[in-house]
């Protein structure tokens, strides 16, 4: 199946990526199927085998080599740490951003700052119609500040670090544009990204709402390639400047499928509108075979580790919330039809839904959250070296 020397195979099961049993028939060994079609997958994508390569990029093998997120059936881990261990301990996001950044968790919390907007505040409200997306926000801030800053092209890492940290900062307060004016200051004040993210979605920068924030943005801050983070990458392979690997993340996450799925499954909720309802329109659904936005994640057949500690948050911040009582319906009512568990985009609006955030929140959570992992794999894929550029197979005529 492998098509390598006997001497290669003792080597692989010496490195454990082979495992075997006695086969009772002296030192003959027997060998596991699934580690070794795994192997020949893995080697028949390096050698560019056009099959096994297009399904690498349909959750299939990996395809690159990474040292940032490791993805396991009990959760994802930053640079060796348990991400829902850390967002449990409260740890702050910059505490956590840092780690994936430079591989060390600080023992004290950084202080990020930014000196605001500047006089691009109100030509950016003027841009923002009532309405907007905040992922909208977010890429105007980001082109903004990108026009803006003319040593942004080939800088090193300490200096993209430099610039990355006040970005994300403005990046959350952006999102209080269009809504009212004066709140723009007013988060540049706030002692924490968390704090920021409160003030621009409207809500007083109270321990609770910090906390159910703050684990939010660090449950959302990576998980190895998904698309945003990919695109980031593909991006910084061409060396783009950070804002340009930003913007082509945040093009990426507006698609209904990453990012976007959070503003669906706020749809969702809308359509059951009272707990009572949940049942019944979950299996008009089944019936005429519509998806279920919210459940379902191919990387965690047994469930998002994610989900319970935002669950749990929720719970906590917004005992009292109507909408959270839709959201956790509609999960029992899934849960108890034996269908998809919750991902992390339904406990994201659940915990919009409890602290009260406005509609297009959770997405809001998601992104800023994300920008940590968006600056850790643009320079990582940088330090690779290598212009990220797949072969298509041509099937037309």
């Amino acid at each position: 199946m492998l098509g390598v020397k006997v001497q290669t195979i003792y080597a692989y099961a010496s490195r454990g990526r082979l495992r075997s049993v006695g086969s009772g028939h002296g030192k003959r060994r027997s060998y596991l199927r699934a580690d070794v079609e795994r192997l020949r997958a893995r080697k028949r994508a390096r050698a560019g085998h056009g099959a096994v390569a297009a399904d690498a990029l349909r959750w299939g093998e990996p395809v690159l080599e990474s040292a940032i997120t490791a993805i396991a059936p009990d959760g994802h881990r930053y640079r060796g740490h348990s991400a829902v261990d850390l967002a449990c301990a409260d740890t702050p996001f910059e505490s956590v951003a840092e780690l994936l950044w430079t591989g060390t968790l600080p023992s004290v919390c950084p202080v990020w700052s930014a000196r605001g907007l500047g006089a691009r505040a109100r030509q950016l409200e003027a841009l923002t119609h009532e309405g907007a997306t905040p992922l909208a926000k977010l890429t105007l801030t980001v082109a903004a500040l990108g026009l803006a800053d003319p040593g942004r092209f080939a800088a090193s890492d300490d200096a993209e670090l430099d610039r990355a940290r006040p970005l994300i900062v403005q990046m959350a307060a952006s999102l209080s544009l269009g809504m009212a004016p004066s709140r723009v200051a007013a988060c540049f004040r706030a002692e924490s990204v968390a704090a920021t993210t409160a003030l621009a979605l409207g809500k007083p920068p109270k321990p609770a709402v910090v906390r159910a924030i703050n684990r939010a943005l660090v449950l959302s801050a990576d998980h190895e390639l998904n698309v945003s983070a990919f695109a980031a990458r593909v991006a910084a392979s061409a060396r783009a400047d950070l804002y340009a690997s930003f913007g082509a993340a945040l093009g990426a996450m507006s698609g209904p499928m990453h990012g976007g799925m959070t503003e669906r499954v706020e749809a969702l909720v809308d359509e059951v509108g009272n707990p009572r309802r949940a049942k019944r329109i979950i299996n008009h659904r089944a019936r005429r075979g519509d998806s279920i936005p919210g459940f379902g994640h191919p990387l965690y057949q047994k469930g998002d580790p994610r989900v319970a500690p935002l669950l749990e948050v929720a719970r906590i911040a917004g005992s009292k919330r109507a909408r959270l009582d839709v959201v956790l319906a509609i999960i029992g009512a899934m849960r108890d039809a034996d269908r998809a568990p919750p991902t992390i985009d339904i406990a994201l609006v659940a915990v919009a839904a409890a602290l009260g955030l406005p509609r297009g929140a959770p997405s809001a959570l998601f992104a800023v959250g994300r920008t940590a992992g968006w600056v850790a794999h643009v320079l990582e894929q940088r330090r690779a070296g290598f212009l990220l550029r797949p072969r298509a197979k041509y099937v037309g005529v």
